[in-house]
């Protein structure tokens, strides 16, 4: 190659190498996966928000109506219960009877402790087969919970709890959060129930 063709390659190079044209459309493809990953984020997230807002809202709602002791002609209080979650979801959330549980206790002090057991010798914190306990919850056996599951009766106070799982709208986030494509969402509150007649309708 002659030297004249050599410099004019080399000229050519150097124009190519300084040349900022195309740099915007080169930076934007690099930076675009990265903003739309983001922004499909922003919008998985603000789902997940709002589904969890409508399951607090339902879950409010059906322990409104669980302490008042009513039960609507034709269905039973848990029946009507899993109803007004669903409505408060708005056809967004839709959840089945194994989505909510109820459990029942004397009172608030009691939520989520054990039933009251002898730690016999050598006593070690924790209760052992074959050590005696009371049976609060009536099951046969000792639990680490003593809530039994219903709704409960007049001046009984209730956990409602519901799981949910929420699907992600898209694929782009399940190898970071969830299982399967779903997010378990979760909502709890205790309420006590009313002195109600239990001779009422």
């Amino acid at each position: 190659m002659s030297k004249p063709c050599t410099r004019r390659w080399r000229w050519t190079i150097r124009r190519l190498a300084r040349s900022e044209q195309g740099a915007a459309a080169v930076e934007f493809a690099f930076t675009f996966p990265l903003l739309l990953v983001g922004v499909i984020g922003t919008l998985e997230i603000m789902g997940m928000l709002f589904a969890t807002a409508l399951i607090e809202g339902g879950l409010r709602e059906a322990s409104r109506f669980g302490i008042t002791g009513l039960e609507p002609a034709g269905v039973s209080r848990e029946e009507k219960i899993i109803e007004l979650v669903n409505r408060a979801g708005v056809g967004l959330v839709h959840v089945n009877s194994g989505d909510v549980q109820t459990t029942v206790y004397s009172n608030f002090e009691s939520i989520g402790q054990p039933e009251p057991y002898v730690d016999d010798g050598p006593a070690n914190g924790q209760y052992d087969l074959g050590e005696s306990y009371v049976d609060v919850n009536g099951n046969g056996q000792w639990d680490p919970d003593m809530g039994a599951a219903g709704v409960g009766g007049p001046g009984d106070v209730v956990v409602y709890k519901l799981d949910y799982e929420w699907p992600l709208f898209t694929p782009v986030l399940v190898p970071f959060m969830g299982t399967d494509g779903k997010v378990m969402l979760e909502a709890s509150l205790a309420v006590r129930n009313e002195p109600y007649d239990v001779a009422s309708p």
